[in-house]
């Protein structure tokens, strides 16, 4: 390795290729190290990683600088993809890009690059870190649109003072710019979007690889029958698409939207509009808890929230004891998850956040315990 102080994870896109572009232009000492989290071979998977490798040895050519490769399927399968399936046996919508940015890029690859002599990392992932009082802090990107901090916020203090977010400060569209300028074919490149190993291809055919299909009724919560599931696990709350209902003389003419799962009975709950009531809550209970302070700020928190990407922030009330929380929102808010996560934030710094387990929504679960 030399004298390399910052290992930049390539990921074969516009993202990765301009951090990397930034940091030799400060004149750092850097690498590249492309990180192979899925095997092509696995399930048919649409993964591009030989397209996405061979982008990111491109541009790490044209810039002069080493790239190394390391395999890290074995570790994304037990520590991110096995959680993600039993998420969905349970019926909860899991987020595997939290669980993958704290166990695989800012753990696994952290271990990596320290081990090749590396004193920082580097991602193109849109963020910004600066350290207050001894503290790390980790903070949106000037790019409100493009922000992901709602993916880190799982991020603690070992990983935040080893890493550097080269894009924090830029508009999306200057990097497109740079990456442009400096000849990288990466310019154009689409944003990848969804889930990483499933990539175009249809979910719920994705997941019946894993998940058995197993069918069952669609129920209004009147208890009347208006059509058939394949299974509750292939749905999440608000869907609309896919539920195959259509027009029905009993009932008016507003779409359908699933409004609870019962896995015991292998029901489907569904009701009609976007607005309908079933699906809003105020209150939420959360586990697993994670502050990128490295503990909790009290027992009471009034501060701001998210419970999905690019949701607009939501003024609330925190109840903080050990690693559970329960939130109750200013307003009501629409489809909260279980298996997503609450993230909060004091103005333009993340706090932490922690994973959904119910909702005082009809049909979210709460009990008495959490009142």
């Amino acid at each position: 390795m030399g004298n390399v102080n910052i290992i930049v994870g390539m990921s074969g896109g516009v993202d990765s290729s301009v951090a990397v572009l930034l940091l030799q232009r400060a004149g750092e000492s850097i690498a590249g190290l492309f990180m192979q989290n899925w095997e092509e071979g696995d399930r048919n998977s649409p993964c591009r990683a030989d397209a996405d490798r061979k982008d990111a040895v491109a541009v790490c050519a044209r810039l002069g600088i080493p790239l190394y490769a390391r395999n890290f399927a074995a570790q994304y399968w037990d520590q991110v993809f096995a959680h993600f399936l039993d998420e969905y046996r349970r019926g909860r919508t899991p987020n595997p890009d939290v669980l993958c940015n704290r166990e695989i890029k800012f753990k696994t690859f952290l271990d990596h690059a320290c081990a090749l002599g590396a004193k920082k990392i580097a991602t193109g992932h849109y963020a910004r870190v600066d350290c207050v009082d001894g503290r790390w802090r980790l903070k949106r990107a000037l790019d409100t649109s493009k922000d992901q901090t709602y993916f880190l916020h799982a991020l603690g203090q070992h990983a935040l003072a080893a890493t550097l977010f080269p894009l924090g400060d830029l508009q999306k569209t200057e990097v497109r710019r740079l990456a442009h300028e400096a000849g990288f074919a990466t310019h154009a490149k689409k944003d990848s979007t969804g889930i990483c190993f499933i990539g175009e291809r249809d979910f719920r055919a994705f997941l019946s690889d894993y998940i058995p299909a197993q069918p069952g009724i669609m129920q209004t919560p009147e208890g009347v029958t208006v059509g058939e599931h394949p299974g509750v696990f292939y749905f999440t709350l608000g869907q609309r698409n896919g539920l195959g209902i259509g027009g029905r003389r009993d009932a008016a003419g507003e779409p359908w939207y699933v409004i609870g799962k019962d896995i015991s009975t292998n029901v489907l709950y569904v009701a009609q509009g976007n607005a309908n009531h079933w699906l809003h809550s105020r209150r939420v209970a959360a586990s697993g808890l994670s502050w990128v302070a490295g503990a909790a700020p009290g027992t009471h928190l009034r501060c701001m929230a998210m419970t999905r990407y690019r949701q607009g922030e939501q003024a609330c009330q925190v109840e903080i004891d050990g690693d559970t929380c329960v939130v109750e929102f200013d307003e009501p808010q629409r489809a909260v998850t279980p298996g997503q996560s609450v993230v909060f934030y004091d103005g333009e710094v993340c706090l932490g956040g922690a994973v959904i387990d119910r909702t005082d929504a009809p049909f979210g679960g709460w009990s008495k315990v959490d009142a």
